[in-house]
């Protein structure tokens, strides 16, 4: 079993960073959700303070390792100009899917809303981390304020699983390859 240099530092991209930050963020809004329902605020002692404390940084820590990752690191490789007079662009994912009429629009739908949509999830989430540990005991009193931290919760929510499901899919189509080759398993030829 075998897999590249970029299509590991890609799965990092998407399947951990990516994928771990969208269930943390899920389980946020139940969090929030959650609170939402108390018929009295609860108090946590120290240790689920810091608990919480280091859940909530770690769901934005990932956010921005998958932000970051993908716009300096995965989107240069998938943009990467073919040199002239290429005629496999199986190594230049935006230009594969440009040359074929039934998959340029992974290209002008897919990528242009992931790389947009994509920033705008950390964004909202680290606000919400912040807002849910910084102002806890605010939180647990004021359902305005509650109501309006779940809705861009799940604007984040939204945005981080638009992202992810159109990089799913652009990868299916045209993957970042490339690099030294990686054995992870078996013996190497």
């Amino acid at each position: 079993m075998e897999i590249t240099y970029r299509g590991l530092i890609t799965a990092l991209h998407g399947i951990f960073f990516g994928s771990l930050f969208l269930m943390a963020a899920f389980a946020a809004v139940v969090e929030l959700i959650r609170r939402h329902h108390e018929l009295s605020p609860s108090e946590l002692d120290p240790g689920g303070v810091r608990l919480e404390r280091f859940f909530l940084i770690a769901m934005a820590l990932l956010g921005w390792a998958a932000v970051l990752t993908g716009t300096f690191i995965v989107y240069p490789w998938y943009r990467a100009a073919p040199p002239p007079g290429t005629l496999d662009l199986a190594a230049f994912p935006r230009n594969f899917l440009l040359a074929h009429p039934n998959t340029a629009a992974w290209h002008s739908l897919g990528m242009e809303w992931k790389e947009h949509i994509g920033w705008i999830a950390p964004i909202v989430l680290t606000m919400l981390a912040a807002v849910m540990y910084g102002h806890r005991k605010t939180l647990a009193r004021n359902p305005h304020l509650r109501n309006a931290v779940l809705g861009f919760a799940l604007v984040g929510i939204f945005a981080t699983a638009t992202a992810g499901l159109f990089g799913a899919m652009l990868d299916k189509n045209a993957p970042v390859e490339g690099g030294a080759t990686i054995t992870l398993m078996g013996a190497a030829k």
